[in-house]
């Protein structure tokens, strides 16, 4: 696709619009692209975690930023805590911060670029003097009867409703005038406080917007995805086998493709975050080989015909969507700080986690019957190996053999790294190139300089040396795995290797490079959610 730069304004119209379910304000929309480019606001309140329908939006979101939209997340903090005050505001606080890391790393993952993107809470101008004012100013326009119409499709409808729900469309007009947008874009849920809007915002003196829907996608039971139904919902850290699970139990009756959440799920996430149409169902030779669609429509006419097994799609749609959470997991399973901020948002996903920390523990028994924690095997699964993207590399100021660089391991701040490559690898074959990190070694202190992981690199017996390269498309922070040591599998890699273990040594004892240049382990090839590490010429050699 074309940078955004050097597209037309109808190349830019049609990023825009692809996949929408209605447009209002088309005209509107072209006269803008033909002048510059478009402003565009999402909102989304702060409450439940989310969940993979967030996806739906993220990949409009992501269409957006390729157009060189100039795109706003709202948080609205305020509507949230308006939501029976469910929630306190240091809660919403932590809770925005979760949301704000969950969807940049949702859109890390779909690979665009965030550098038009920007973050806005509610209360940043929602309490403000000015905007009290015209929230008065609505108040002498609005019927009750328009009010309550338009949250009709988002607030919940009771026989006596609470003037909160009424106050919600009002507060979501003005936020196009206080964001400073052309357009505002959600769901078609939405359609009937975009009209009002659209009705009512004249009327205070400010202009009407441009809005922008996307279709509802069903959730796993059928109905609408839902933050509070745990059965209707992927949770963006779920586990690999617990995604595989909950789609195995979606339901997808053969055939059927007018309430298919699956189905739906494969057109407006899976498709478009591939950047290709076709579509690849993967399977066993005796059941018939793969199956390969050449765009949307081609599987949906297939499952209408019956020529499309359930588990088929289930199974082709939960290997693509692990692939797609397979950073955002390795980013928290890295980050301590991350971890704590989910647990802290939600006290809840500490205690679950707890739970089934307990239900899976299998503890052995002491001499005196107490109950101690097994010993865990020394294998892969123990280290904490991740892409990283080196943002610079420089001589050590008191080592003439050692660079130090700066990594980016998909954390808040980049780690400093030292490396004993001066001498083996020239400098300039170090900058701004992609590497596997080992992030969980003791950081040790390296003539003076903190280093805080290990590059790692093949070693020939002749002293050649080569940085491991992952995929070109893997983004910081992905994770490095070999199959059957997976961290779902075998348990999360420690958080610091004790060096007294010698965890590390025990299993470097077992890292070579194939025959076919990859990075193994036992034979096995180093992965990532992209495909495997390689070297660029050595096999057979040592890895460390």
């Amino acid at each position: 696709m074309a940078s955004a730069s050097v597209m037309t304004a109808d190349e830019k119209f049609s990023i825009i619009t692809r996949n929408l379910q209605e447009a209002l304000g088309e005209e509107a929309l072209k006269k803008v692209l033909d002048e510059r480019d478009l402003k565009i606001y999402w909102g989304t309140a702060t409450t439940g975690r989310p969940h993979v329908a967030y996806f739906v939006p993220m990949c409009k979101i992501a269409d957006f930023l390729r157009a060189g939209c100039k795109v706003t997340i709202l948080f609205a903090d305020l509507h949230a805590y308006l939501d029976n005050q469910k929630a306190p505001w240091d809660l919403l606080r932590l809770r925005t911060e979760y949301y704000e890391v969950i969807i940049k790393s949702m859109l890390e993952s779909i690979g665009v670029s965030l550098d038009k993107l920007e973050f806005v809470r509610g209360t940043s101008y929602q309490l403000s003097e000015k905007y009290i004012l015209d929230m008065y100013r609505m108040s002498t326009k609005v019927t009750e009867h328009d009010a309550k119409k338009a949250g009709a499709e988002v607030v919940k409808q009771v026989d006596h409703p609470l003037l909160s729900g009424l106050l919600y469309p009002g507060l979501q007009a003005l936020d196009e005038e206080y964001l400073g947008v052309d357009a505002q874009f959600g769901g078609v849920d939405q359609r009937k406080i975009f009209t009002y809007a659209e009705k009512y915002m004249p009327q205070l003196g400010y202009k009407k917007r441009i809005h922008l829907m996307n279709p509802m996608v069903p959730g796993l039971t059928g109905g609408k995805m839902s933050s509070s139904d745990a059965d209707s919902k992927i949770d963006m850290l779920d586990s690999a086998k617990d995604v595989e699970k909950k789609i195995r139990k979606a339901f997808c009756e053969e055939g059927n493709v007018a309430d298919n959440g699956v189905l739906m799920f494969v057109k407006y996430v899976l498709i478009p975050v591939s950047g290709v149409e076709e579509f690849v169902i993967e399977r066993h030779e005796k059941h018939g080989g793969n199956l390969a669609f050449a765009n949307y429509q081609a599987l949906e006419d297939a499952f209408a015909r019956k020529e499309v097994y359930p588990l088929d799609l289930k199974n082709a749609v939960s290997k693509v969507l692990n692939g797609l959470m397979e950073h955002i997991r390795a980013k928290f399973a890295a980050s301590a700080e991350l971890t704590e901020l989910l647990h802290t948002a939600y006290p809840e996903s500490k205690k679950a986690a707890a739970a089934a920390t307990a239900a899976t523990a299998k503890p052995a028994k002491s001499k005196g019957g107490a109950a101690k924690a097994p010993d865990r095997a020394v294998d892969f699964s123990r280290l904490d190996f991740r892409v990283g993207r080196i943002v610079s590399a420089e001589m050590h100021p008191e080592a003439e053999k050692l660079y130090v660089e700066s990594v980016d391991v998909g954390e808040k701040e980049p780690r400093t790294v030292v490396s004993g490559l001066a001498g083996r690898i020239p400098l300039e074959q170090m900058q701004g190139r992609l590497a596997v990190l080992l992030c969980n070694l003791k950081p040790v202190n390296m003539r003076g300089v903190k280093s805080h992981a290990m590059v790692m690199c093949a070693v020939g017996e002749d002293g050649t040396t080569e940085v491991l390269d992952p995929p070109a498309d893997c983004q910081p922070g992905d994770r490095v795995f070999v199959e059957g040591f997976e961290h779902e599998k075998c348990g999360p890699p420690d958080e610091v290797l004790n060096p007294k273990k010698k965890v590390f040594e025990k299993v470097q004892e077992d890292l070579k490079s194939l025959d076919d240049k990859t990075a193994g382990y036992k034979g096995l090839p180093w992965l990532t959610a992209k495909g495997p590490v390689v070297t660029q010429t050595l096999s057979g050699a040592t890895i460390r």
